[in-house]
């Protein structure tokens, strides 16, 4: 049983002209040996695209990533044609897989942050799939939203890992838990305004790991988070 707080101003840092991000766990020129991943999340990178900027087209293979839109808006292209434009709150998706290419531009006016997630699968070779969805912001106001779920689960969208990802955004001075059951754990992103969370503080941008203990959150300020759920021993590709 633990929780841990991580303070983002511990965390990596990557700068370009065009691309400030925050790395929760080893990444790009960020390499630390005692944070490598937390169960299956391999990245969690809290990213600044400048408008007009992005990541031109690259490839991937054989990782389940996630990515949260927070502020402005992402436009994604990929090797299977798919071209879409989200918002803040909606989620994009993909299997890599047996491998694909894909872009990610800020097409918009105004600066696009968002939460970019690398997940382990459950295994190396599935087919490459891409998908999105548009959340309605209401739907996480004070209460958990489901945004992603094992393939055997009924979330909108299904990952080929045993992980489970949640927003929230919580009014000021109310309260929630998050219950995190035996052999299980969370990562959970504190994306905007601050919280006590069993008896621990966090500000915009922290971080906080828990192993098989249950969260009691309190907004200080009105709060915005992303919670990961995981098995503690989960089945990776190797």
């Amino acid at each position: 049983v633990m929780v841990c707080r991580i303070d983002h101003n511990q965390m990596g840092t990557g700068e370009k002209k065009w691309l400030k991000s925050l790395y929760h766990f080893s990444f790009a020129g960020y390499e630390n040996p005692d944070n490598i991943r937390f169960g299956a999340l391999r990245v969690l990178n809290d990213d600044l695209i400048s408008p007009g900027r992005g990541f031109d087209p690259h490839p991937h293979s054989n990782m389940e990533i996630v990515t949260y839109v927070v502020e402005g808006q992402l436009t994604h292209g990929d090797s299977m044609g798919n071209k879409k434009t989200l918002s803040r709150g909606d989620m994009q998706y993909m299997s890599a897989g047996t491998g694909l290419l894909h872009s990610e531009f800020n097409l918009g006016e105004e600066t696009l942050r968002l939460l970019q997630i690398w997940i382990l699968p459950d295994r190396k070779g599935n087919p490459p799939e891409y998908g999105d969805h548009e959340f309605h912001l209401e739907d996480r106001k004070n209460t958990w939203l489901h945004m992603v779920s094992p393939e055997s689960g009924k979330a909108p969208i299904r990952l080929h890992q045993d992980v489970n990802l949640y927003a929230l955004e919580l009014e000021e001075d109310l309260e929630t838990e998050f219950p995190v059951g035996p052999g299980r754990q969370a990562y959970l992103v504190q994306i905007e305004g601050s919280a006590r969370i069993n008896g621990t503080v966090l500000e915009p941008k922290d971080a906080l790991e828990t192993v098989e203990e249950d969260l009691k959150i309190r907004a200080i300020r009105n709060c915005h988070f992303l919670v990961i759920e995981m098995s503690k021993d989960p089945v990776v590709a190797r």
